[in-house]
């Protein structure tokens, strides 16, 4: 069979993989700054065959690899991420995504496939910080050139994603005039009053949103005056999310207007700056299923029903446009959160490095199917096409 050939090209390079990933752990770099990641992943595709391209988009840490059968056919796209978090390493587990991502590619590039496809390897650097697939997206690559979008994640089951969250991040700045609070109040226009009358007006905006809604905000600077003095200056950070990014895209504009309104009241100034805009999953259950199909064949470990409602990830970005899933495969013990000492400690562990394998086997072997069966590739694509416009018409 073709997928066992392709799984023991994966399990024939398992050293050279772990290896990778023990290293990528043991040079955590943050978002942006993953230079030694980039070398390593970018090296690795350059000697195995792959056409590569690195700061794609002008995100210098970024990369595209390409393999192309012929011309035409499905172009698979395989997407991983490599960055750390401040002060925790790799406690993402983001150190074996490259490698298993780098695996699936190889056995797809390598297996004796009839007929025309493409393989093409994504590196989105910064998914922990300023959302790297976001900044690649606003500069012109669209990832559309891809029939589907494939990532594995680490995690304490092995499943797939439903629904994701839609979030919108605002820096809110008031500017006010400042006076001495006790001789001429009549002077001041309090630039700290305009935020705290915002802050009352989405309290009251709460009653009026869908469920699902959800709005924080904290105060992040109020200019550092002392409480005689008018506060010229008020910041705040705000986010609003939403699992529908058409409905939240309403919420955002009712929520501008709660900023402008507690403006004129103080006769301040506001600036509202939108500085993450993260859209949610659209969720391809064909797909997701395709990926369970594989993970069952092959025994991965701790086999899950989907989370059917997660966070936000700035992938979501990425299956708004082409269909995707990311298949999350168990390494560290069930109930560890992400981001923790527990995520870290196992980073090395033999739980870690199967992980690269069981990924690398489960997108090789959806992948396949995809590119020998095109009806089924299009019953995907028809399904995400569904989806998205279903989600767009409810969100008016």
């Amino acid at each position: 069979m073709l997928k066992e050939e392709m799984y023991r090209d994966i399990e024939s390079r398992s050293e050279e993989l772990f290896a990778m990933a023990d290293d990528l752990f043991d040079h955590p770099e943050l978002g942006l700054e993953e230079y030694h990641a980039l070398d390593v992943l970018t090296g690795w595709l350059v000697r195995e065959g792959f056409e590569v391209e690195r700061g794609v988009a002008g995100v210098e840490t970024s990369f595209r690899a390409v393999y192309r059968q012929g011309e035409g056919g499905p172009n698979i796209g395989l997407l991983c991420e490599y960055d750390a978090l401040p002060g925790m390493g790799h406690a993402c587990g983001h150190h074996l995504q490259g490698p298993s991502i780098l695996a699936a590619a190889k056995a797809l590039k390598d297996a004796p496939i009839e007929g025309n496809y493409t393989v093409t390897v994504y590196g989105t650097p910064a998914e922990e910080s300023v959302s790297g697939k976001i900044r690649m997206i606003q500069n012109g690559c669209t990832f559309e050139e891809l029939s589907v979008a494939f990532m594995m994640h680490g995690g304490p089951a092995t499943q797939v994603d439903v629904k994701s969250l839609a979030n919108s991040k605002f820096l809110v700045i008031y500017h006010g005039v400042s006076a001495h609070a006790a001789l001429r109040p009549e002077k001041g226009r309090s630039a700290l009053d305009g935020l705290l009358l915002a802050f009352q007006g989405i309290e009251f905006l709460r009653e009026h949103v869908n469920s699902d809604v959800k709005i924080h905000y904290t105060v992040t600077s109020c200019g550092g005056t002392p409480a005689n003095v008018v506060p010229a200056l008020a910041e705040a950070s705000l986010y609003a999310r939403s699992y529908n990014r058409a409905y939240l895209d309403t919420v955002v504009e009712r929520l501008k207007k709660v900023f402008q309104g507690a403006a004129m009241m103080t006769e301040t100034e506001v600036e509202i700056i939108e500085e993450k805009r993260v859209d949610n999953k659209i969720p391809v259950l064909s797909l997701n299923d395709l990926v369970m199909k594989q993970a069952e064949e092959i025994g991965a470990p701790r086999i899950r029903p989907a989370r059917e409602k997660t966070g936000s990830t700035d992938f979501g970005n990425v299956m708004r446009r082409v269909p995707g899933t990311c298949a999350r495969i168990a390494f560290v013990g069930e109930g560890a959160a992400a981001h923790s000492q527990e995520y870290l400690d196992a980073g090395k562990t033999q739980e870690a490095h199967d992980a690269i394998l069981y990924g690398a086997k489960i997108l090789a072997g959806a992948a396949l199917e995809l590119i020998e069966d095109p009806e089924l590739l299009e019953r995907v694509q028809k399904e995400f096409a569904e989806k998205l416009e279903k989600e767009n018409q409810e969100g008016k």
